[in-house]
């Protein structure tokens, strides 16, 4: 099934004059059933931490219901393994060899480095094609007022953290609806009223109802379960401190309580983390449940995955989850575990529902989706390619020759995926990198670095880094300007 036969009924042929009408009345259907789409981006969330992919300790069965309705996808790569340089992937759809941010760095007063001015994003896509754009949650992309604030690169509306760093913080002493400071004096001098996980989502929810006629898109980029682990001690975190033995945890002191930014404390952090998940699937259940009541669920592509891997930040032990699934590291790292992340769809009627896809893909493959979808038709500046025959079911999908990431802390990194062979180049940033290579088809956990056995793969590899990187003044793996590295 094509775009011009998602949903719509054929005319019937008759006189001329018919014939027009008639026309004219499908093109208003193809209009109005291009399908919204909403976006659910949690945040440090591992593939392993759900129960669509294997968790069985942490409860999350509105994702199951997720998973139930669509699609899962079982080999979905993030942009990168952390935050800015990921979000930027999937924004741009560019991979971290053409993207502009490719780190996490920081601006003053607050906020992250920002992309160019005139940044083309897939909400500019969407913005160009009609629909309502709406990002709920924490942006990263640029300071506030800056040339890539979200309101200025496709955003209608934003509301949540503008600044990666203080959305450590839930209960913060403001957030941003679009250029407007909204002060929570309630939450001032460390008090703890208004939990900001609660309130934007109860500003995306409203964002939905507003739009129901559509089209629209709606980012939700949550900030669970990124640390810090903190959350309103209710029955589900209850629960969680009952059935996790309180001798398992290890309490978290926050170091610096007066740094913004800093992690705050938390006697169960375990018992937090897991009850920040469950807190977590319950807004994927209100979306959905939402949805149903607005009787939209069949007009809109409805996604669900991560940023980048697992946390160990603020007291979170991503060992004892098994966070990362059955794959080797977590955030920061570009072993699978890292970057391979929980990725569900759902589109009633149009995407199968309860099967699996191993479709090879990734956060820059979003953008060329999505504009398919909303029926965009101007070139693309894009490493991405469409995955919607993937989605839909139907034949002639187009595979990616390779997938390549970087990332530009702890010396520098930068990885490839070519078939099931996984180069990873580490240390590039000192001068003398260290290659190793890996056969996913035998070794998902890359335990066992095969490069001196395959010199003719091993250089194909670091030939294809090397011609996917494109240099970048700000991001140099860590180098300073002449080369040096960064103490």
């Amino acid at each position: 099934m094509n775009l011009e036969q998602l949903g719509y009924a054929g005319c019937l042929l008759g006189a001329a004059t018919a014939l027009t009408g008639c026309q004219a009345k499908t093109e208003q259907k193809k209009e109005a059933l291009r399908p919204n789409i909403i976006y659910i981006l949690a945040d440090d969330l591992g593939i392993g931490d759900v129960e669509p992919y294997g968790q069985t300790q942490i409860h999350t069965p509105n994702l199951n219901r997720l998973r139930e309705r669509g699609m899962r996808f079982t080999q979905c790569y993030a942009g990168t393994a952390v935050s800015a340089p990921s979000r930027c992937s999937l924004m741009t759809g560019l991979h971290t060899g053409h993207a502009s941010v490719r780190g996490n760095k920081a601006a003053d007063p607050e906020g992250q480095v920002a992309m160019p001015e005139g940044t083309f994003t897939m909400a500019s896509m969407f913005r160009e094609q009609g629909y309502a754009t709406g990002c709920f949650g924490k942006w990263g992309l640029g300071y506030p007022g800056s040339v890539s604030d979200p309101t200025k690169v496709g955003f209608d509306r934003f509301f949540g953290y503008n600044c990666q760093t203080l959305a450590h913080d839930y209960y913060p002493d403001h957030l941003w609806d679009g250029l407007r400071r909204i002060e929570l004096p309630q939450n001032y001098e460390q008090q703890e009223v208004t939990y900001s996980a609660d309130t934007i989502h109860q500003e995306a929810l409203q964002f939905i109802r507003s739009h129901a006629g559509g089209p629209f898109f709606t980012f939700l980029s949550y900030t669970l379960p990124h640390a810090e682990l903190i959350l309103p001690h209710d029955s589900v975190y209850e629960r969680y401190c009952r059935e996790i033995p309180a001798a398992d945890e290890v309490p978290f002191i926050c170091p610096n309580p007066a740094k913004k930014g800093a992690y705050g404390s938390t006697e169960r952090p375990l018992a937090s983390f897991a009850a920040m998940v469950t807190r977590m699937d319950r807004y994927v259940g209100d979306v959905m449940n939402l949805l149903d009541s607005l009787g939209i669920a069949e007009n809109t592509l409805l996604i669900f995955t991560s940023d980048n891997g697992p946390h160990k930040e603020g007291g979170a032990k991503p060992d004892y989850f098994r966070s990362y699934g059955p794959y080797r590291g977590i955030k920061r790292d570009l072993y699978e575990g890292g970057i391979r992340m929980p990725m569900l769809m759902a589109y009633p009627g149009h995407v199968e529902a309860g099967k699996d896809n191993d479709h090879l893909m990734a956060f820059w493959d979003m953008l060329p989706t999505f504009a398919e979808l909303a029926g965009y038709r101007k070139p693309l500046h894009t490493d991405g390619i469409s995955f919607l025959p993937a989605l839909l079911g139907q034949e002639g999908q187009q595979e990616h020759e390779y997938l390549y990431w970087e990332f530009h802390e702890q010396n520098g990194k930068q990885a490839v995926r070519l078939g099931n062979w996984k180069g990873i180049r580490l240390e590039v940033g000192t001068g003398n990198p260290v290659f190793e290579l890996y056969d996913l088809s035998t070794d998902i956990h890359e335990d066992h670095n095969v490069a001196a056995g395959h010199p003719d793969v091993a250089a194909r590899l670091q030939q294809i880094i090397d011609e996917c990187h494109e240099p970048s003044e700000l991001f140099d793996f860590g180098r300073e300007p002449g080369g040096k590295l960064r103490k």
